[in-house]
């Protein structure tokens, strides 16, 4: 127990330390209500980390966003997805502050965003205004909250980075107060047999090991027999107060007999290795699972910069005879702390389960170019394309290719190319690849069409085939009909859709002249605000052209009335 608390002192101080590197009382909040948590820094996300923190908004868009302090606009950017509508803020000491999935900015950017969308003749911009030329105050209203982009839900996206390297940083070291008195929680604890030869409780593979709660909090895995070198694993996450969402820890600290093996936490990271998530964890039980395992351990092909410490790399050289005690440390940014004890008993005993027969007619060398002639198409991987070599599992086709499956993690794009010579050339046009998912259904990789072939580019692995779409998108009115009044409406919106290969392009005008719509994918709709324009007649022609991924084009138009 006194060693549980002089770890937990020594955590706390470890973060303090990490605190005083940063201004504490420099960035005011940028919401008016508490701030809790919907995600955290670093959080583990598919092939990236959390840069910033989701910050809820009571289930509600439109709340007030506020500069953090005085600064200046130095990027805005609209985009159907990533982070929608979004400001990034440049401040006097040397920070940068990121406001994302915007429902609408504040009355001068709004009106600066919206002179350019016009201008081009464009919803998704992105702007570089001159410095100081779009100035904030401290406090003042940039923006409001919204869910735009590849939000899942209403909240505030919210970072901090170096203006200088533009390395995010914890949001939450500057002082922010997020209630948390809660300790991570750990789903699971797996053992890895790593060296040729070596096994964890007569396994040579991946196993999971089961562990239980003590009367002090902490936890205590059963007795691991095992021979060679290993490593461990965990699937953890942690709570904030006034939350039930399952964020990600701050810090993972791992023991051997008292030394330390491995630590690393999530302070800081740079935007360029943040692929490299996928060499943290455990990816082919993500894929086969959906849960992500943080191991304690780091591959050779592992770029991160986020390790505090290490050695061996925290991989363990058990001996037959030896006894050991490996501790991991899961710890939240306020410090509260969850202790996992295993005791490793160096044993030798007979293998019980053997490692799966992976070999395939095809091997991969990660760190050289490698080409495959796969009949319907090639498939060229430059090298360093994926972190390892692996047996490849690859499957001829006249009109279907398989490239293994998605257990693999590409870190780089590689090139499909398909031969269309055998479609007539009328059909070309409609012509597309399309990766198929476990239920055969085509979903469109976008396609470049030169030189009599077809060519993808894309970190997917499976299965891909070209899919021919002649149905054209559909446009219908959502909230008015023809030769509807609509003096009373600030908005009117319309759903448009195309099922196959999905919309491309859109464009309206209203009376002949461009007009602004908002798309939102996750709704198929776009909407039109009325204060864009003043209309100087009564009677109001709508026309709306929608394009899908091949060309094919509806056209929609309506007569409405407004005083």
């Amino acid at each position: 127990m006194r060693f549980h608390i002089l770890t937990v002192l020594l955590l706390s101080f470890n973060i303090i330390a990490a605190q005083d590197n940063y201004p504490q009382d420099a960035f005011q909040s940028p919401l008016e209500i508490p701030l809790i948590l919907a995600g955290t820094f670093g959080e583990l996300r598919s092939d990236h980390f959390h840069s910033g923190i989701d910050i809820k908004t009571q289930q509600r868009e439109g709340l007030p966003v506020l500069a953090v302090a005085d600064g200046t606009v130095v990027r805005i950017q609209v985009s159907h997805w990533g982070y929608g509508k979004v400001i990034y803020v440049a401040h006097p000491n040397g920070y940068t502050s990121v406001y994302g999935h915007l429902k609408k900015f504040g009355p001068e950017l709004e009106e600066y965003v919206k002179k350019v969308q016009y201008s081009k003749q464009s919803y998704e911009v992105e702007m570089f205004p001159d410095y100081g030329e779009l100035k904030v105050t401290k406090g003042s209203v940039i923006a409001y909250s919204g869910n735009t982009g590849g939000s899942a839900g209403p909240h505030l996206h919210f970072e901090i980075r170096s203006s200088v390297t533009e390395r995010p940083t914890n949001p939450l070291l500057y002082g922010y107060e997020v209630r948390d008195a809660t300790n991570p929680t750990v789903l699971g604890l797996f053992g890895y047999p790593l060296s040729e030869g070596a096994l964890i409780n007569q396994s040579a593979k991946t196993v999971q090991i089961n562990f239980t709660k003590q009367p002090d909090g902490s936890l205590l895995a059963d007795k691991v027999s095992a021979l060679g070198t290993i490593g461990f694993g965990i699937n953890s996450f942690d709570r904030q107060d006034l939350a039930a969402n399952q964020n990600g820890v701050y810090s993972v600290k791992q023991t051997v007999n008292g030394r330390v093996y491995s630590e690393f936490d999530f302070e800081t990271f740079s935007f360029a290795e943040t692929r490299y998530i996928n060499t943290l964890i455990d990816y082919p039980y993500f894929y086969k699972n959906r849960q992500r395992i943080q191991k304690c351990f780091k591959e050779p092909y592992n770029h991160l910069d986020i390790y505090k410490s290490l050695y061996n790399n925290g991989k363990i050289d058990v001996e037959e005879g030896m006894s050991y005690q490996v501790e991991l440390l899961i710890s939240d940014i306020e410090g509260n702390l969850t202790k996992l004890v295993i005791p490793v008993e160096g044993k030798q005993e007979m293998e019980k389960v053997a490692k799966e027969d992976d070999r395939t007619e095809d091997f991969i060398l990660a760190d050289k170019p490698n080409n495959f002639d796969l009949g319907a198409a090639k498939v060229y991987f430059p090298a360093n394309t994926f972190y390892e070599d692996f047996y490849i599992d690859l499957k001829k086709g006249n009109d279907t290719i398989t490239i293994h499956d998605n257990s693999v993690s590409a870190h780089r794009n590689f090139t499909i190319s398909f031969d269309p010579s055998k479609y007539p050339l009328e059909d070309r046009k409609q012509l597309f690849i399309a990766r198929l998912d476990d239920k055969n259904r085509p979903s469109y990789s976008k396609t470049y069409k030169r030189d009599g072939s077809f060519t993808t580019r894309t970190r997917s692995l499976g299965t891909y085939t070209l899919v021919k779409d002649s149905v054209a998108p559909t446009i219908r009115p959502k909230n008015f009909k023809e030769k509807q009044w609509l003096s009373n409406y600030s908005y009117l919106s319309l759903i448009i859709n195309d099922d196959l290969s999905g919309v491309d392009t859109y464009s309206a005008t209203l009376n002949g002249e461009w007009i602004l719509m908002e798309y939102e994918p996750k709704t198929n709709t776009i909407t039109y605000n009325f204060d864009d324009k003043i209309l100087n007649t009564n009677e109001c022609e709508l026309k709306v052209t929608v394009t899908d991924n091949v060309g094919n084009s509806t056209t929609f138009t309506s007569t409405f009335f407004r005083k």
